[in-house]
């Protein structure tokens, strides 16, 4: 163990257990409802029903697969893993491209995605460093904006109820929108006037607190929980294993925004932890930790895995750049997630509790984008990138029957928002001059 007063800038030293413990449950805390939210969208617009076996074994696979890719990150396995306290979940970029792969293709087909993209993500962690240069703060700010405004509307569903059929009963009443306003607000009281755990967790806990309030109301229902099991294994390809090029295409490519975000936050944990630059070995192996968990989770019905960033703001807050924190929080993850009970606890939480909560995330999204957005010097053909790739991107999105003329996988691709979008953002960026004419 490290004994120089730096020790806590130290990845490799471990706290004493009763500093550890709660240190490594406070990153699990700031992590969880982000990880296990885009479980419920899935296999919500899968049509599963909330609270039924199918999304309680989704929300199960993302925490066991968010806890394996965790401990492939802080305690390593060869070349893969940065070995630094790197917390690893489900990216929200993923749901654009995933929605309509599984509305249009199915389940098969969106893990046989997955995987493949999870194998092409680890591919990229050989070349990681080469590709740093083609993603300034333009493209990324750009890819990540996008990704929260095409996320926007899924939360303005859910908090009022759900999906906005003709004849819904109570879709956008005073009842889910009392609740959803409620995690809200509570979410803001406890992010700006309180400290500590308190404010990390902050969308946990007014989301707890929304459900508690839901119960009285008759609007949760335990019958899943009560049948649940206390313990069950991961099944191998538990929704199937289908090749569909559109998913392919569409998860490979978001894999390659996903490998980005990584480098971004290893290089944000190693300057805010150690105030040091983050090293090839440290980006190369992380990458590959990033693309293995999340072939891995697509083999037993996870989604794909990601860094996740609030976890870096955390690194910086508290100081402690253990590694062997992370572990410990990761083990709590992985043992949570062979629990059913847990995973259907959290499925019979009301669309509109998490509705409140989702409207704050997405939205953080889009400011984190923006932030992004803030280092770029905006001349003319900064802002005809920014214009076109959102104008082009948001708008298929939005007018989907715009395209019913486009072959199949081609019209899954386009109308996801994210991946014209990014590939305008890319494109555009390399090949347009920095010196436009007057």
């Amino acid at each position: 163990m490290s004994r120089d007063p730096n020790r806590f800038q130290d990845p490799d030293y471990l706290p004493p257990l009763h500093q550890a413990v709660p240190l490594g449950i406070q990153h699990i805390l700031a992590m969880f409802a982000s990880n296990v939210t885009p479980a419920i969208i899935i296999s919500s617009a899968a049509g599963f029903a909330f609270g039924s076996l199918e999304m309680v074994y989704m929300i199960q696979m993302v925490m066991v697969f968010a806890g394996i890719s965790t401990l492939l990150q802080t305690i390593g396995l060869g070349p893969v893993g940065a070995r630094l306290p790197v917390v690893q979940g489900t990216s929200f970029a993923f749901i654009p491209v995933m929605i309509p792969i599984v509305k249009t293709a199915g389940m098969a087909a969106l893990f046989g995605g997955v995987v493949i993209g999870g194998i092409f993500h680890f591919f990229l962690g050989t070349i990681i460093g080469r590709l740093r240069n083609l993603l300034p703060p333009l493209v990324t700010g750009t890819v990540v904006l996008t990704i929260g405004l095409t996320l926007l509307p899924v939360g303005i569903k859910y908090a009022a109820g759900g999906v906005p059929l003709m004849g819904t009963p109570g879709f956008g009443s005073l009842e889910h929108w009392g609740l959803a306003l409620l995690v809200i607000f509570l979410t803001l009281g406890l992010k700006f006037f309180t400290r500590g755990i308190l404010a990390t967790a902050a969308i946990l806990i007014a989301l707890v607190i929304g459900y508690l309030v839901a119960i009285p109301m008759g609007m949760v229902s335990f019958a899943t929980v009560q049948s649940a099991a206390w313990f069950a294994m991961p099944q191998p390809l538990h929704f199937g294993f289908e090749f569909n090029l559109a998913a392919v295409i569409g998860m490979g490519l978001m894999s390659f925004v996903s490998a980005i975000e990584t480098v971004g936050d290893i290089s944000g944990i190693t300057k805010g932890g150690a105030g040091r630059e983050a090293t090839n070995r440290e980006i190369a192996g992380g990458t590959l930790a990033d693309g293995l968990g999340s072939a891995l989770s697509g083999l037993f019905g996870g989604l794909p895995n990601t860094s996740f960033s609030q976890n870096v703001g955390l690194i910086s807050m508290t100081g402690v750049m253990s590694r062997h924190v992370v572990t410990l929080g990761a083990i709590f993850l992985l043992i949570a997630g062979l629990v059913p009970k847990v995973g259907a606890v959290i499925a019979a939480m009301p669309i509109s509790v998490l509705g409140g909560g989702v409207i704050v995330m997405f939205g953080m999204v889009v400011s984190a984008g923006i932030t992004m957005l803030s280092e770029v010097k905006w001349n003319r053909r900064n802002m005809v990138i920014l214009a076109v790739s959102l104008s082009i991107g948001i708008g298929l999105q939005a007018v989907p029957q715009a395209l019913q003329h486009v072959p199949g996988t081609m019209k899954i691709l386009l109308t996801s928002g994210i991946l014209p979008a990014s590939i305008l953002a890319i494109g555009l960026n390399y090949l347009l001059p920095h010196d436009l004419p007057n």
